[in-house]
C-alpha cells in the first residue's frame, strides 16, 4: 500500500479527480502491475495497473489507495474491470467520499472478490484532503492572499501599492499561485493595478504551467489589459456574486482558487463564508492612511469578529507570512497542499 501511495502522489493537483495509485501483486508476492491516475480524462490507476499485469492479474491482489469507483463517468467502473480481470482480492485505503462514485466495495463483494478496507487510511486521506473537501463543499476551495502594512493598508493614499512586500515574499506568492488552478481578481483590481496574474519564475520568466486567469465583475476590461499577455487562458465572469462565480468555475473543472482581489471582492467572499484559507503577507511598514485591506464586513462589535485559526507563521525575507483558516465549525485546518514525490 505504501508503494501505491507513492504512485498516487505522482498524480496532479489541482484536478477534478483524486490522486490514486494501484499495485497488483500476484499470489506468489510478485508485483505484476502498477498505475496511477494522471488527471481528469486519463485512465484510472486500476486501469493502468491491470493493463500492465495482463493475464497475471487473475488470482492476484490489487492494492488501491482509494475505494475503486462503481460509476460510469468518462470511463467505466473500475470495479467491473477488477472483476473481469479475475482479481481475487482488493485492499484499499480510503473509502470514497464522493457519493456518486462510492459503493465499490459492496459491488466487488457481490461479485465474489474479497475486500479489505482502511489500510493506511489516514495517509491516503491526507494525500487527497483538499480534493475531499471540495467534494463535501460542492465548490472550489478559495485561498485569499493579501499583502498589508502593519496598520492594515493595502495601498497608500495616492493609490500606489507596488510594492508593499519585498522580493522574497513576492516570489513566495508565485510559488503558491502555481499550486492552484485559477487566480481570481475583480474588475476593480484589473482596472486599477492592471495585473498579469501569471506565475513567474524567480528570474522573471513566465512559468510553463499557468493557472486560469479569472476576472469577475460587470465592468469591461481596458483594451490591451496585461491580463491577456502571456500563455494560458483568461476567463471573464460577468457577475459580482461569489457563489455564482465559484459555480461557474466548478463546472469548468476548477477545484482550487487563489483569490487576489481587492478589499471589496475579498469582503464579498468573506461575508458569504467562501474563504477556506488566508495567506497574509505583512510588511513591517506603516502608512497611516490609504486603502484598507478589506472593506466593511457588517461586523459592529468585537464579539462578532471573524476569527481565524492560526496554521503557520514564517518570516519570508523582510516580511511575515501568516497562514490561517476561518475558525468556523465546518473549517478544516489540515488542508495542506499534497506533497509531490
Amino acid at each position: 500500500m505504501r508503494r501505491a501511495l507513492r504512485l498516487a502522489a505522482s498524480g496532479p493537483w489541482p484536478d477534478p479527480n483524486p490522486r490514486v495509485g494501484c499495485v497488483v501483486v500476484a499470489a506468489g508476492g510478485t508485483v505484476v502491475g502498477e498505475g496511477f491516475h494522471d488527471g481528469a480524462g486519463t485512465p484510472h490507476a486500476e486501469v493502468g495497473a491491470l493493463r500492465a499485469a495482463g493475464a497475471a492479474a487473475r488470482g492476484a491482489t490489487a492494492y488501491v489507495t482509494l475505494e475503486p469507483c462503481s460509476h460510469t463517468g468518462r470511463t467505466g467502473p473500475c470495479t467491473d474491470l477488477l472483476v473481469a480481470a479475475g482479481v481475487a482480492r482488493v485492499v484499499f485505503a480510503q473509502s470514497d467520499p464522493n457519493p456518486d462514485a462510492a459503493g465499490g466495495a459492496e459491488r466487488l463483494q457481490a461479485a465474489g472478490v474479497q475486500v479489505s478496507a482502511g489500510v493506511l487510511a489516514d495517509e491516503a486521506a491526507a494525500l487527497n484532503a483538499r480534493w475531499a473537501r471540495t467534494v463535501v463543499l460542492g465548490r472550489p476551495l478559495v485561498t485569499w492572499k493579501l499583502a498589508t502594512t502593519l496598520d492594515g493598508r493595502s495601498a497608500a493614499a495616492d493609490g500606489t501599492s507596488q510594492w508593499i512586500t519585498g522580493e522574497e515574499a513576492r516570489a513566495d506568492v508565485h510559488e503558491l499561485r502555481a499550486t492552484r488552478d485559477a487566480v481570481l481578481v475583480g474588475t476593480g483590481t484589473a482596472l486599477t493595478d492592471d495585473p498579469r496574474l501569471t506565475v513567474r519564475m524567480p528570474d522573471g520568466r513566465v512559468a510553463p504551467h499557468q493557472p486560469l486567469r479569472v476576472v469577475m465583475g460587470l465592468r469591461d476590461l481596458l483594451e490591451g489589459a496585461r491580463v491577456h499577455d502571456g500563455p494560458g487562458t483568461v476567463v471573464r465572469l460577468v457577475t459580482r456574486d461569489p457563489r455564482e462565480a465559484l459555480d461557474s468555475l466548478w463546472h469548468k473543472g476548477v477545484r482550487d482558487v487563489w483569490l487576489e482581489g481587492g478589499p471589496t471582492l475579498a469582503a464579498a467572499f468573506l461575508r458569504a463564508g467562501l474563504v477556506d484559507d488566508v495567506y497574509a503577507y505583512v510588511a513591517p511598514a506603516l502608512l497611516g492612511a490609504g486603502r484598507a485591506t478589506v472593506v466593511d464586513l457588517g461586523i459592529h462589535t468585537i464579539a462578532d469578529a471573524l476569527r481565524l485559526r492560526l496554521v503557520d507563521v514564517a518570516v519570508v525575507g523582510g516580511d511575515v507570512r501568516i497562514h490561517a483558516v476561518p475558525a468556523r465549525d465546518d473549517a478544516t485546518t489540515d488542508l495542506h497542499l499534497p506533497e509531490r514525490p
